[in-house]
């Protein structure tokens, strides 16, 4: 009777499967860890601020009380002179609060000041007003006859979705879960198998050396399917995570999520090839995941970063992995449509898997 490969290799996989599920570090690294920055920087998100952060449009007329008045207040940070794409595009991601246009009318009428915000920031919304409100009246500017007011203030509320918080934090901490995951598990697993016989002991047995890979890479990629999936739920129907197009969005963000896994589980051949002591796989890990987690946009925008640093952080694996999981998310982008990321990551595993065949030691 022919050896049955794929039952050997099936084997393999719910052995290292079991194994993951009753190791503690996996859980903390893999689910734990990231749902505890999840939930810290989703309710951050739902909190106040300090200053109104508001842009002013390119169409309005700078030359005039109000916009003076704007500029002194202190309760307002004032971006003027942003096009109308721009202002749309601020206004849904959360970077101002709102949009205001200041157009004269016929002389001796009151300016038109059009303020646009977003519907669901109806307490920001309301304070703004008010703080206009403050601004409009003549004793507030000393300026027009008594009993005039020198502006009519028009509210326009927007429908459209806003970029929270948690829409940034959760693929960054999907990522985090992935580079982590991938990583430490692939490096200390093969390291513990080459340096125990578990491997040699394999040899002596009929199944060829790629099926014990995929056993592991198949279990392995199993349990980060649920991971991505407990956190992409708890992150959605507890934080408001947006899923623009609902289980296709899931599905999407699942196949980018195990496409980067196989990707970083390379970074974890090489580190196991290379690495003479199980002393020294967490100071070859950090080197490779630190930099990715503090670089690659995980926790605040790669635009907070200098200029010259910003180029770097582009390059990085789990910075292209961050932007294709937000696109998706929010921007309901399909997989042909971020093929540019996913180009970047087939790239790097092509790379790191070629540096891996050249290091990785069976024995």
């Amino acid at each position: 009777m022919e050896y049955n490969q794929a039952r050997a290799m099936l084997a393999i996989t719910k052995a290292s499967l079991r194994s993951q599920l009753k190791n503690p570090s996996s859980i903390v690294f893999g689910v734990f860890f990231p749902m505890i920055f999840i939930i810290i920087f989703g309710y951050l998100g739902k909190g106040g601020i300090g200053k109104y952060h508001v842009a002013i449009s390119k169409e309005s007329n700078i030359s005039n009380p109000i916009y003076d008045a704007l500029i002194a207040d202190t309760a307002f940070e004032v971006t003027p002179n942003l096009s109308k794409d721009s202002c749309d595009e601020m206004l849904t991601k959360k970077d101002i609060v709102a949009v205001i246009t200041i157009n004269e009318t016929a002389p001796g009428l009151p300016m038109l000041v059009k303020v646009r915000f977003n519907a669901a920031q109806g307490n920001t919304a309301g304070s703004i007003m008010t703080r206009l409100a403050a601004i409009e009246n003549k004793d507030r500017l000393g300026i027009y006859a008594q009993g005039n007011k020198i502006a009519q203030i028009i509210p326009d509320v927007s429908t459209d979705r806003t970029y929270e918080a948690i829409d940034f934090v959760l693929p960054g901490q999907l990522g985090f879960s992935i580079l982590s995951l991938a990583i430490f598990g692939t490096a200390f697993t093969f390291f513990f198998l080459r340096n125990t016989l578990v491997l040699k002991r394999f040899f002596a047995t009929p199944i060829k050396r790629q099926y014990i890979i995929l056993g592991e890479a198949f279990s392995r990629l199993f349990f980060q399917v649920i991971t991505t999936l407990i956190i992409l739920f708890v992150g959605h129907y507890a934080f408001n995570f947006t899923l623009v197009n609902g289980w296709v969005t899931v599905l999407n963000m699942t196949i980018v999520s195990s496409l980067a896994f196989l990707v970083f589980m390379g970074f974890g051949f090489v580190i196991s090839g290379l690495a003479k002591t199980e002393s020294v796989i967490p100071p070859f890990a950090n080197l490779i995941t630190l930099p990715q987690l503090m670089l690659s946009g995980t926790f605040f925008p790669i635009e907070s970063f200098p200029k010259w640093m910003q180029p770097i952080c582009n390059i990085l694996p789990l910075t292209h992995l961050n932007d294709a999981l937000r696109k998706i998310a929010y921007d309901g982008y399909n997989l042909i449509e971020i093929w540019q990321p996913l180009g970047a990551l087939i790239l790097w595993g092509i790379i790191i898997y070629y540096t891996a065949s050249r290091v990785f030691r069976w024995e």
